[in-house]
């Protein structure tokens, strides 16, 4: 390991990107714990500071891909967000996810209480909001609510178990790390399609060659609000689109399909979302949350082939709201938990709440 610290620690200049096999060593030794914690720290802090490259994050993603769960959706897609959470957005990924499963384009999302360096509330916060004990439901009961609904939600760090142990190191470091990346790509359902959010622009190529090395033919990687996969409906959104190999600059501009809205400033917790997510989803939430879903799940609509355009998915999730099939989709996917034997002790009155 201390010869890996030398090449990428000799500073900003001086440093040079490890190769894929290189980087696979190191990862399976901070992995397997043979690497000492001080390596470890010193390891992730130098290529903090270097700026990992894509063959160095794509060993990292495979070493721990190699130790994951996996549970096969076809033609899913795959919408991967910031694991440290939101602070100053709505999370229309969550209600877009039910969308997509009534117009039937099978959607996982995945994620982790909530990590440094944003500290934000993340899925795991919003769905414990709405009573469902994330870290003690069996992978069975989540395979069978997907199954009934065509949403599978994983707990990254029970499907991935390196993670969780890698936590503690984590939270001490307190700083993003070549983790926050891999985490969002282990592709638990070795999906079709992704969807993937961003914080900075310069980081687009890279993200965007990576999604085509791990057999992505189809995808959108977005530079959303906090670095979510969320496109934004009170300014335009820069995008890079992946069709059958090639990937260009798209911009989404809400005005264009006229779901251009102001957007108030809000403190987010895991409550106030999980109310306006299934407010969404009953047809009665405010405006810029209800354009926020309309958007999001037409672009992904649009790229995962259930929509021939923008405007085509947008009319398909509207009808997917205001028929209530998307909130069909929600109300199966948690009664599919709840009726998991092992699960049966959980009270569900409040699951609508």
């Amino acid at each position: 390991m201390i010869g890996f610290l030398q090449e990428v620690g000799r500073g900003k200049r001086g440093a040079r990107d490890l190769s894929y096999e290189e980087a696979r060593q190191a990862a399976e030794w901070i992995i397997t714990g043979k690497a000492a914690p001080s390596q470890c720290g010193a390891f992730l802090m130098a290529e903090r500071i270097k700026m990992e490259s894509a063959d160095e994050l794509r060993a990292f993603i495979d070493a721990l891909r190699s130790r994951s769960h996996t549970y096969p959706v076809k033609g899913s897609m795959d919408c991967a967000g910031p694991y440290d959470g939101r602070t100053r957005t709505f999370m229309a990924t969550f209600p877009t996810a039910f969308v997509l499963a009534a117009c039937g384009l099978p959607a996982t999302l995945h994620g982790s209480p909530s990590l440094p360096p944003k500290w934000g509330v993340t899925l795991t916060d919003v769905l414990h909001a709405l009573n469902i004990p994330v870290t003690s439901i069996p992978r069975e009961a989540w395979t069978a609510a997907a199954e009934a609904s065509g949403f599978l939600f994983v707990p990254t760090e029970e499907w991935c178990p390196p993670l969780k142990e890698l936590r503690q190191l984590r939270l001490e470091l307190g700083l993003r790390t070549v983790f926050n990346s891999a985490e969002k790509l282990l592709r638990f359902s070795d999906p079709a399609y992704m969807t993937m959010g961003v914080f900075h622009g310069t980081v687009f190529e890279k993200m965007t060659r990576l999604l085509l090395e791990l057999g992505i033919s189809k995808g959108i990687v977005v530079q959303g609000t906090e670095g979510s996969e969320d496109a934004a409906v009170n300014q335009r959104t820069r995008t890079y689109v992946i069709k059958e190999g090639r990937s260009e600059l798209f911009i989404v501009d809400p005005e264009m399909f006229e779901l251009m809205v102001e957007v108030p400033e809000v403190q987010w917790t895991a409550g106030l979302q999980a109310q306006t997510a299934l407010a969404v989803l009953r047809g009665d939430a405010e405006l810029p949350y209800l354009n926020a879903v309309l958007l999001n799940s037409a672009l992904r609509l649009w790229i995962g082939g259930q929509a021939g355009s923008i405007e085509e998915g947008i009319y398909l999730a509207r009808h997917a709201i205001e028929q209530g099939a998307a909130l069909r989709k929600y109300e199966n996917w948690s009664a599919s938990l709840y009726d998991t034997k092992a699960f049966s002790t959980f009270p569900i009155e409040s699951r609508m709440t």
